[in-house]
């Protein structure tokens, strides 16, 4: 049988030989990426919230309320609900209204058919959007000028491929 070095070293010094069959994780420095998958034949009706990231393969009709997370709409993912979340990525279909506190990417092949409010917005070629989007500042780069009555634009628009 083969002994690793520290261990024939244990025994030549007098102290005893770790136990083979015990198990010393391996300890992380960095917080492992939490994300809760909604799977491709799961279909959830109703409220989903939550602190962790979440990803959608499969169905889901209610409303998702994420608002420190990121929630991400899979190829397969058929979303009707309203979606409050700090990011959003759509690669596949969104019918219902986003609410996000940083940022929207809506792929290529995304879809969103809804009202958009958010602080940055992405929308690639070929991605489908129908409904209204409002653009607010974060208040960082907000302008000392800009009087504290003024309303943020709301924009309206309707692309497709």
């Amino acid at each position: 049988m083969l002994q690793s070095s520290d261990n024939s070293l244990n025994q030549k010094s007098g102290f005893p030989a770790s136990n083979p069959n015990s198990y010393n994780p391996a300890k992380n420095v960095t917080a492992p990426v939490d994300q809760a998958t909604i799977g491709r034949t799961l279909v959830i009706k109703g409220e989903i919230s939550g602190s962790e990231a979440l990803y959608v393969d499969g169905r889901i009709e209610g409303k998702i309320t994420m608002p420190e997370s990121r929630v991400t709409i899979g190829r397969n993912g058929k979303v009707d609900a309203s979606i409050q979340a700090r990011e959003v990525v759509v690669m596949g279909k969104v019918t219902g209204n986003i609410e996000c506190s940083d940022r929207v990417d809506i792929r290529a092949e995304g879809s969103v058919h809804g009202d958009i409010s958010t602080t940055r917005i992405s929308v690639e070629d070929g991605a489908s959007l129908k409904g209204g989007i409002q653009v607010r500042s974060d208040g960082k780069a907000q302008n000392q000028s800009q009087s504290k009555q003024e309303q943020p634009k709301a924009m309206a628009a309707t692309a497709s491929a």
